[in-house]
């Protein structure tokens, strides 16, 4: 079969719908996603922010921001080797299915868990503290529900899985999926055919990423490399009495 023909019969298994969802809308939300971060970092640049509250409260900081900052980390980690590195390659280094699910169960129960914990802190924070929550404008408020939904599906989709039910292999359907898609040969039948919680947390997911370069979430994708060759800082005392007394032995101006 041609590579046209294969493509119209994977579009007939998967409907209109299946086509709209798994093959229009990834590409819409990498278009805005990409496009998006470009617009704002020419026309807001002063804006590319996180707006950090931390002057008005620092004891629940410290405790939500590194929960949820490390825990996000590594659920990031994970879906990038479960959705990037095909099964086969690690089967080919002698990581087995079974032992692959137990880390993968293990270790993002973890992330999970400190990533769930951590939101919780940092939104009660925000809506708890006086001067944090009037700092929150309605586009953080967004941002926060899309990002709890699409933590909160993941687990969920995973829980069900793993916990409750028998098992499921989403590197077999997700996986290919997802890949498909940047080699711009998506394959929505693959989705079709996945768990309903599977669908809606990638769905949530590709909502999130459209959003993510109007929110302050861009902060993820700055490093402070300038820091690293920017001119010293001159720090001026303010002191009074400057220059009302002799200068020590050593210090004295020469002409």
């Amino acid at each position: 079969m041609t590579a046209p023909a294969q493509h119209s019969s994977l579009a007939a298994q998967a409907g209109a719908t299946g086509v709209l969802l798994w093959v229009v809308l990834p590409y819409v939300a990498l278009a805005v996603f990409v496009l998006g971060h470009l617009w704002r970092y020419r026309y807001d640049k002063f804006g590319w922010t996180t707006r950090s509250s931390q002057l008005y409260e620092r004891r629940l900081l410290r405790v939500g921001s590194p929960l949820f900052h490390f825990g996000i980390l590594l659920v990031l980690l994970g879906h990038v080797g479960g959705l990037v590195i095909p099964k086969s390659w690690t089967e080919a280094v002698g990581i087995g299915e079974s032992a692959y699910h137990l880390s993968a169960i293990v270790l993002g129960t973890i992330a999970g868990a400190a990533t769930v914990v951590g939101l919780v802190v940092l939104i009660y924070r925000r809506r708890t503290v006086g001067p944090v929550f009037s700092a929150t404008t309605r586009n953080d408020k967004a941002m926060y529900v899309s990002l709890a939904l699409t933590i909160a599906l993941g687990l969920s989709a995973t829980v069900a899985a793993n916990v409750v039910g028998g098992g499921y292999d989403y590197r077999e359907t997700v996986s290919p999926w997802f890949r498909s898609v940047f080699w711009l040969r998506p394959d929505p039948a693959l989705m079709t055919g996945a768990p309903v919680l599977f669908r809606l947390h990638a769905l949530s997911a590709l909502l999130l990423f459209a959003f993510w370069p109007f929110t302050r979430l861009v902060h993820m994708l700055t490093a402070p490399l300038g820091y690293l060759t920017r001119p010293y800082i001159v720090y001026r005392s303010r002191d009074a009495r400057l220059g009302a007394r002799a200068p020590r032995r050593g210090w004295e101006r020469t002409n």
